[in-house]
């Protein structure tokens, strides 16, 4: 994959990273500067919340993808329901550079993630919904996209993409090893060791069945600082029966989808013992994680919304030394796969690999994405 012409003398790229992933929460974007290896010079983000109406569209897309094979198939609803994500986003980029006084001749890429509907790797299927060319056209700029289907296609469980930006701002942590955590709709970890070997894999749920029950329980998008999950009580047999899943006994490389313990029954349960529940399954999925480690994590950084959930941070810190939000390290927690979007879509420019097989279990390490320019 070749530079264009009037990136071949550049050392930086400035790029814009759009991520929606697996939450329904809302769009990140994030301005980053860098070569795509060791250089990171990281600008400002914004938020974009979904409205009440757009995280209906989105739900019923989740539940229109379930029974997809096909990655690029658009039934139903899909069709329109990606359309109208890929405007979202174009007039999220439109309000960010509008906000910063960007032009598009100060922008070099998208990196553009979409809306993850399905994600089922051991058949090899990934679904983001995401118009890339649509959004090069709407925004007059080149767009990388679909980033993880070239690491499945060969083999890999196309997450997390994540890692290798971790890797890059390991410099603003002296502990090593260092386990970058994100808790998005799924939990991640990266383990990073000092000659900056990278092990990473999904850890369990995050954020996505809090998030599901809370909107069925009570209404609302969220627990709010884990105010419920505080005020509850965590039921044992629940967590130990997510926790007999198979998937935790398993080393990584390993994905998962946001709806992979939906069968997992919490009949009886109050909301805020509901929440409590979920929030220690989370918890504890991740402290597991460490028995996949080649050694204990000297330093725990979380990253992600689940950072401000007061009951999965508590319960975290009961559990792991040294852990702390990305801010006690000066980074952006809310930011930071936005960050990596951005900084992966430089890397697709230039042909770096994405993906290694400590992290996605590829057997070696590859690039990916599409670029697009406008028309």
């Amino acid at each position: 994959m070749s530079k264009p012409p009037s990136l071949q003398d550049k050392p930086l790229i400035t790029a814009i990273g759009l991520m929606s992933g697996t939450s329904l929460d809302g769009i990140d974007v994030a301005l980053v500067e860098t070569d795509g290896e060791a250089v990171v010079v990281r600008g400002p983000s914004m938020t974009f919340s979904y409205d009440d109406e757009q995280r209906v569209l989105l739900r019923a897309a989740l539940i229109e993808a379930k029974l997809l094979t096909d990655r690029t198939a658009r039934p139903g609803r899909l069709a329109d329901i990606e359309r109208a994500l890929t405007f979202w986003h174009a007039q999220s980029v439109a309000a960010f550079c509008d906000k910063m006084r960007l032009t598009r001749g100060n922008v070099g890429i998208i990196g553009f993630h979409g809306q993850t509907v399905l994600h089922r790797p051991e058949i090899g299927l990934t679904i983001q919904l995401g118009d890339g060319r649509l959004l090069a056209k709407q925004t007059g700029t080149p767009v990388a996209f679909d980033l993880r289907a070239a690491d499945m296609q060969a083999g890999g469980q196309g997450a997390p993409m994540v890692p290798v930006y971790h890797r890059a701002l390991a410099g603003f942590v002296a502990e090593r090893p260092v386990a970058f955590v994100n808790i998005g709709g799924v939990a991640n970890v990266t383990w990073i060791g000092a000659d900056g070997t990278l092990v990473a894999f999904d850890t369990g749920p995050g954020n996505a069945l809090i998030d599901d029950w809370m909107m069925r329980h009570t209404g609302t998008p969220r627990d709010e600082g884990g105010m419920l999950a505080l005020s509850g009580k965590s039921d044992e047999s629940v967590v130990a029966q997510f926790l007999g899943d198979t998937f935790f006994e398993r080393p990584g490389p390993k994905s998962l989808d946001r709806n992979s313990f939906h069968g997992i029954s919490l009949t009886g349960l109050s909301a805020a013992d509901g929440a409590a529940t979920l929030a220690e399954v989370t918890v504890r999925s991740i402290a597991a994680a460490r028995a996949h480690m080649p050694a204990a994590p000297k330093a725990w950084v979380i990253c992600g919304g689940g950072r401000y959930n007061g009951a999965i941070m508590k319960g975290l810190r009961h559990l792991l030394p040294n852990v702390r939000p990305a801010e006690a390290y000066e980074l952006n927690g809310d930011s930071m796969e936005a960050e990596a979007w951005a900084y992966l879509a430089v890397r697709s420019l230039r042909g770096l690999p994405l993906t290694f097989p400590g992290t996605t279990g590829i057997k070696a390490e590859t690039t990916g994405g599409v670029i697009v320019r406008p028309d």
